[in-house]
């Protein structure tokens, strides 16, 4: 008894899914998280230099309403 052979378009379709399926692998991205090797440093100059700049804006206003002919 002999197996039948199989068509042509089985053959074709599973030659486009396995070329599909090994497209799809070696496509993936690939995400690597690492820890740094330095130490994260968070420089806070500029907060105190935002609450030093509000704090002359205020004094300047004062001093202006104060002098209104300054300027």
């Amino acid at each position: 008894m002999t197996t039948p052979l199989p068509s042509i378009r089985t053959v074709l379709f599973s030659a486009s899914f396995v070329s599909i399926a090994a497209l799809a692998v070696a496509c993936s991205p690939t995400v690597k998280v690492e820890t740094p090797k330095e130490p994260i440093t968070i420089n806070l100059n500029v907060t105190l230099d935002a609450n030093i700049r509000v704090q002359l804006e205020e004094s300047a206003r004062e001093d202006i309403a104060a002098n209104p002919d300054i300027f």
